[in-house]
C-alpha cells in the first residue's frame, strides 16, 4: 500500500459505519486517525475498539463557524494533517414538494458546506508542506436518479463537481482529491431503509452484478488506498465501490 506510517489522518463521522470503517483500516496501517463527531460516547466506543493510533474531537461540523478551531487543535496536537477523509453526512428522505427549505438547507450545509469548509482549512495546512490527500464520500445518488432524497442527491452531485474542480486546482501543489462513491453497503442506515421496503431491495439485488451488498470494510480499503502511495498518480477521481451497480441493469 506504500509508506502510510507516521501520517495523521482526519475521518468525519468516524464512530460509526462507513467512517468508522475507515478510521480502522488507517489505525491497522499506523495512521494516527483522528475521528471527529457530536457523539461523544460513540466516539469513546470507536476509540476502545480502535486502539492508540485513533484520537477524538468532539465537534458539529454543520456549525460551519467550529470548524476552523478544529483543524488548530488537530495542528496543535500533531502537527500536521497529511490526509482528511470527508465522510460525515444526513440524509432525508421525503416527498419532493413535502420538503422545506430549511430542511433542504440543512442536509445541505452538513453534506456539502461543511466538506468545503473543512478541506478550505485543511489545505491551508497541507499547502505549507506540499503535499496531502482529501478522499470525499459521494454517492451513488449522484451517479442516477433516485426518488425521495432531493436535498441528499443534490448535495452528493455537487460533491463529485468539487472534487474534480479542487483536483484541478490543488494537484500542481501537491494535493490529490479524490472521492469514493459507495453502492449498498451493510450499515444500519441500509439496513432500515431496504428492511422496511421489500420491493426496493429486491431491485437493489437484481441490478448489482455481484448479487450481494458490501462490506463497510470495502470502502476503508479504497480510502486507504487512494490516501497512500499506491495512489500517487491518481487524483480527481469519483471510484464506485458498488458491486457494479451503478453498471448493472
Amino acid at each position: 500500500m506504500g509508506n502510510t506510517s507516521q501520517q495523521v489522518a482526519i475521518v468525519t463521522g468516524g464512530g460509526s459505519g462507513i467512517g468508522l470503517a475507515i478510521a480502522e483500516k488507517f489505525t491497522k496501517n499506523g495512521i494516527d486517525t483522528v475521528i471527529v463527531g457530536r457523539d461523544e460516547e460513540k466516539l469513546k466506543t470507536a476509540k476502545s475498539q480502535l486502539g492508540d493510533c485513533c484520537h477524538l474531537m468532539i465537534c458539529d461540523i454543520s456549525n460551519l463557524g467550529s470548524i476552523p478551531a478544529l483543524i488548530k487543535k488537530v495542528i496543535a496536537q500533531f502537527g500536521k494533517i497529511d490526509i482528511l477523509v470527508n465522510n460525515a453526512g444526513i440524509n432525508m428522505k421525503k416527498d419532493f414538494i413535502e420538503v422545506t427549505d430549511e430542511e433542504f438547507q440543512r442536509v445541505i450545509t452538513t453534506n456539502l458546506c461543511s466538506v468545503f469548509a473543512m478541506s478550505r482549512e485543511v489545505v491551508k495546512e497541507m499547502l505549507k508542506k506540499g503535499n496531502g490527500s482529501i478522499i470525499n464520500i459521494s454517492s451513488m445518488a449522484a451517479q442516477y436518479g433516485l426518488p425521495r432524497v432531493i436535498a441528499y442527491s443534490a448535495s452528493k452531485t455537487a460533491i463529485d463537481g468539487m472534487t474534480r474542480a479542487m483536483a484541478v486546482e490543488l494537484s500542481p501543489k501537491g494535493i490529490r482529491i479524490n472521492a469514493i462513491a459507495p453502492g449498498f453497503i451493510e450499515t444500519d442506515m441500509t439496513a432500515k431503509a431496504l428492511n422496511s421496503d421489500p420491493e426496493r431491495k429486491q431491485k437493489v439485488f437484481a441490478r448489482t452484478p455481484m448479487g450481494y451488498m458490501g462490506k463497510p470494510a470495502d470502502i476503508g480499503e479504497a480510502a486507504l488506498f487512494l490516501a497512500s502511495d499506491a495512489a500517487k498518480y491518481i487524483t480527481g477521481v469519483v471510484l464506485p465501490v458498488d458491486g457494479g451497480n451503478s453498471i448493472g441493469f
